[in-house]
């Protein structure tokens, strides 16, 4: 099967082998462009936006068919015969990807992470976390580091990032609410690295330090997650944290309070969240 990969750099296989992908720019945009969109019409208005923006040349559209042209070319020249004819189908008003969402691990991220999201709905948070865990190994890394984006690819990535972290934010939370949060503290160490400004995640690392015993690490955490917000952005953690923090300075954490913050999917992760930035 042909797989379209975007979760990462720009990735094509064919049965599991890689082959290679369009080395031009404006080529490798369009292809990315019409996976972000399996299966649906993509008009060329939105291909000349993506690739020339606001002041498109007068040969636009003879452009954008030409890189159509040489897409066509490189994916026959890697796959051959078995490749379908209308894999890249012209339509009257625009282009369409033939490919179900099986083949494009966007779309299959997107579905398990909604399958997680409704079993941790219905209050079975280790078939939810299972779920989560296999949308997230969809990611490779940042999505298509390695090719151009113009507005409409920057927005697709955008809401894929925000889909990421909620899926990640859920996963944690389901977690941290089956107690593993000693298994947890690498992996938080390692994400509030990546995001350092995300409070979410700076609170599940505190919490799941104190939880497993480990109270002079979690207050430390705090103190440095407050200097990055001071140094960064000049604010203080929020009325939660600091909340989390007088808790762990009294030793006085109790189960009950702390299913409410920051570890309740319901009331952290499906209401009002607290302040985030990646």
């Amino acid at each position: 099967m042909l797989r379209f990969n975007i979760l990462g750099p720009l990735e094509i296989t064919w049965h599991s082998e890689h082959i290679a992908a369009p080395r031009g720019p404006k080529v490798r945009q369009l292809l990315s462009l019409l996976t972000l969109q399996p299966g649906s019409v993509v008009s060329h208005g939105s291909i000349v936006d993506e690739l020339w923006g606001k002041n498109p040349p007068k040969t636009a559209l003879s452009t954008v068919r030409t890189h159509v042209y040489h897409l066509r070319q490189i994916l026959r020249q890697q796959v051959g015969e078995q490749l379908p004819p209308d894999l890249v189908d012209t339509w009257p008003i625009g282009y369409v990807l033939q490919a179900s969402p099986k083949q494009v691990d966007a779309q299959q991220f997107q579905w398990l992470a909604r399958q997680g999201e409704t079993a941790l709905g219905r209050g079975d948070l280790a078939a939810g976390s299972d779920l989560l865990k296999r949308a997230l190994e969809f990611w490779r890394g940042d999505s298509l580091t390695d090719v151009t984006k113009g507005p409409i690819l920057t927005q697709h990535v955008q809401h894929l990032e925000e889909l990421y972290i909620r899926a990640l934010q859920l996963r944690i939370s389901a977690d941290m609410q089956l107690g593993l949060h000693s298994h947890m503290t690498a992996e938080l160490r390692s994400l509030v690295i990546r995001h350092p400004l995300n409070e979410w995640l700076h609170g599940q690392l505190i919490t799941a330090l104190h939880r497993s015993g480990r109270r002079g690490e979690a207050l430390h955490s705090y103190r440095d997650l407050r200097t990055i917000l001071r140094e960064e952005l000049g604010l203080d953690p929020s009325a939660e944290l600091q909340h989390l923090h007088q808790t762990i300075l009294c030793d006085s954490i109790g189960d009950e309070n702390s299913e409410n913050f920051p570890t309740g999917i319901l009331g952290t992760m499906l209401g009002t969240p607290i302040r985030q930035a990646s």
